[in-house]
């Protein structure tokens, strides 16, 4: 049914396409239209020596994408996931669940202790990731500020 796997630069088109297909609609609803912008953020995040991105198909077709990279902390090396999305038309049918927990198996393989990521507390990914047993950082804040 489904398959994960490891994948870069190879595969930035299609990674580009996934991306902009599930964030460009709601409930996100990014503008991606900037392709230049897109393309440059896509590479911030799987173009590095540290990038860590992993594929799930169904078939030969990707309908999963978590973009992320490897962390140095101080209880163990993570797997922060920047950008996490499965295909709108294949949501709620066990996919992510199913790409979560492969990663998590994926993960360890490779000596990670953890995963660490950040969504919106007012989307559907927040109570996903409840459900899937990620603890919520009552401490942890998040600030951007415009310049």
């Amino acid at each position: 049914m489904y398959t994960i796997k490891r994948i870069g630069i190879e595969e930035k088109e299609q990674i580009k396409e996934l991306f902009a297909s599930v964030f460009t609609k709601e409930p996100w609803n990014d503008d991606w239209s900037d392709k230049e912008q897109l393309d440059c953020f896509i590479m911030d995040l799987i173009g590095q020596g540290y990038s860590l991105t992993y594929g799930l198909y169904e078939g030969d077709e990707m309908i999963g994408l978590s973009m992320g990279y490897i962390k140095h902390w101080y209880v163990g090396t993570e797997y922060y996931i920047d950008e996490l999305c499965i295909r709108q038309d294949k949501q709620g049918q066990g996919a992510g669940t199913f790409f979560i927990k492969s990663i998590e198996s994926a993960i360890k393989e490779l000596g990670l202790k953890q995963i660490f990521l950040q969504t919106n507390n007012d989307v559907p990914a927040y109570e996903f990731y409840k459900k899937l047993g990620f603890t919520e950082l009552e401490t942890h804040v998040s600030f951007a500020k415009d310049v």
